[in-house]
């Protein structure tokens, strides 16, 4: 899969690819993604990548015409991508189907904004969609954009190592996560539960299943809506409720 992003601050993104499965996806040639620094696509000999807003207002505006010219050479040299993406507050809220959808993709560019906003002409003219991942505020569009390349690039096959651990993510069905343990068996007398060091794995399943179901329904009932669950998991639901 190969991924653009764009920004006036590669160094930034740079660190938060360097780590972790996405850091090793790249040396293995997993992930091809490249950084382009917006102001090599200025023409200015300071580089500027913004100005000051038509109709007056507090802060400043980044230009269209770099991105334009960063997407253009994108296209030259790395071919036309099947998504372009604007890291917005005013885009669809990320979730994990959002994730699937992208990594379907052979080719994403994600834009990263800083300042008041971008020029609205190249949300028109050059973004097919935007993304948000949350109501809430930063300061600009790199932290957003490691947030979707991460999420994207534990979808990708061979990313990560275990394709079941990827299988069992929370909202991947729609229902958070089950707990985790590991040794020691009690600690600070907190025992782990009896059935996962009982080695009958029928009953370890369904106790996983059912602690999913209770944790979504306690944090997140409204992931039930919309989750994918089979006839026992809505038996055990309509139980609880009664």
């Amino acid at each position: 899969m190969k991924v653009d992003v764009i920004t006036i601050f590669p160094k930034m993104v740079e660190a938060g690819l360097a780590e972790g499965v996405v850091g090793r996806a790249r040396t293995a040639g997993l992930l091809d993604i490249v950084v382009h620094n917006l102001r090599d696509f200025t023409t200015d000999k300071h580089h500027v990548v913004d100005d000051v807003p038509f109709g007056g207002g507090p802060g400043m505006v980044m230009k269209p015409e770099p991105f334009f010219a960063a997407l253009g050479a994108i296209r030259a040299r790395r071919g036309t991508p099947d998504a372009v993406i604007l890291m917005s507050p005013a885009g669809g809220r990320f979730t994990q189907q959002g994730a699937k959808r992208l990594a379907t993709l052979g080719h994403i560019v994600l834009l990263c904004g800083r300042y008041e906003g971008i020029d609205e002409r190249v949300r028109e003219a050059l973004a097919t969609e935007e993304i948000s991942i949350g109501d809430y505020v930063l300061s600009g569009g790199e932290v957003p954009a490691l947030v979707v390349i991460d999420a994207v690039a534990r979808l990708t096959p061979g990313v990560v190592g275990d394709d079941q651990s990827v299988a069992a993510d929370s909202f991947t069905r729609g229902l958070l996560d089950y707990p985790h343990y590991t040794r020691p068996a009690e600690y600070e007398g907190r025992p782990v539960p009896e059935v996962l060091l009982s080695g009958h794995h029928a009953e370890i399943r369904r106790w996983r299943r059912e602690t999913a179901l209770q944790r979504t329904q306690e944090r997140r009932p409204d992931l039930l809506a919309t989750a994918a669950l089979d006839a026992d998991e809505r038996e055990w639901l309509k139980r609880s409720k009664s």
